[in-house]
């Protein structure tokens, strides 16, 4: 939303400005005295009721840029926006507390930051990072290369069924589990193995964010269904309606885009395009690096799976879902 009212305004940028918002990647990248930095902001409202979880939810997003552009983050630095007259300022360190926790299991510190009175309670951090040789984008994918997902999806789901207090304690545990997994030991083997193109899972949904890839790239891509791994009791919750306002919204603006198999139902359809919270990486990897990848991915906490494939783009639409 924030590149596309920018695209308006008159733009200012200098000779060390290496990827800005033009380019939708996940960080910005920045020439510094002959070295690179990355840089990336995120913050949003409480998805789940515990507020140590929330801190660490809201940390572990904001890291996940630095991860999905091959970076190492260095430090970070507080936003928090608070209602001081209606919620108690434990509330408030325990927020932190969960940041912090995130920051140093990612190693890094956090310096300081930024606080403002507000009705409802925001957090998120703002991290700079380096990237390990040079940035990873998203727009850089090439014909023949194998989609790669690190993490379920269907996180977006499931913050709606906890809203509406309809999920169940297992649910909603390994929810939080997923959403403050860190992407570092993902990043970490995709840097070793070397791929050609990588973004992460976020607000726009695997669609949206695939959709970016195969924009950027020039590329269509093929993906299978039935090899997208899902948050257990995800898809029944959406078999039955349990979908967010802004997953609706991402499915709206993609459709167009997207070649649906008939055997697909609205439902699904939706957990595609649904509007995750630090979700995984969505990497671009040649087929022959493919097996030194899942060697060095074998530990994760999370089934990394192959999805799909890029290919040349003949015509609108970029994705074909089957």
């Amino acid at each position: 939303m924030l590149s596309q009212v920018l695209g308006n305004l008159n733009k200012f940028s200098t000779k060390d400005t290496l990827i800005d918002y033009e380019s939708f990647d996940d960080a910005a990248a920045y020439n510094l005295n002959n070295e690179t930095i990355l840089q990336t902001v995120d913050f949003f409202t409480p998805i789940v009721d515990d507020p140590y979880d929330f801190g660490r939810i809201a940390a572990a997003n904001s890291l996940s840029d630095i991860y999905a552009m091959g970076g190492k983050p260095l430090f970070a630095l507080n936003i928090v926006a608070f209602p001081v007259d209606d919620l108690p300022l434990s509330v408030l360190t325990d927020i932190l507390r969960g940041g912090s926790d995130v920051a140093s299991e990612a190693g890094i510190p956090i310096l300081g930051g930024h606080s403002i009175k507000d009705k409802e309670p925001k957090y998120g951090l703002v991290v700079t990072g380096t990237p390990f040789k040079t940035p990873i984008k998203n727009s850089t994918a090439q014909p023949g290369d194998v989609i790669i997902l690190t993490k379920p999806l269907g996180l977006g789901i499931i913050s709606t069924a906890i809203k509406k207090d309809i999920a169940d304690k297992n649910m909603i545990d390994e929810a939080v589990n997923i959403m403050t997994y860190l992407n570092k030991d993902a990043s970490e083997a995709m840097i070793s193995t070397g791929v050609n193109a990588c973004t992460d899972i976020t607000g726009y949904g695997l669609l949206g964010h695939l959709l970016e890839m195969c924009k950027g790239s020039k590329l269509s891509a093929n993906i299978n269904f039935d090899s997208i791994k899902f948050i257990d009791g995800s898809k029944e919750l959406a078999a039955k309606g349990i979908v967010p306002g802004g997953t609706k919204r991402n499915y709206d603006f993609i459709k167009e885009n997207i070649s649906f198999s008939n055997d697909l139902e609205m439902y699904q359809k939706y957990l595609l395009a649904d509007a995750q919270t630090s979700g995984g990486l969505l990497i671009s990897i040649p087929k022959e690096k493919l097996d030194e990848l899942n060697s060095k991915l074998s530990g994760a906490k999370y089934e990394c799976v192959k999805i799909g494939n890029f290919e040349p783009l003949e015509s609108n639409p970029y994705i074909k879902v089957s």
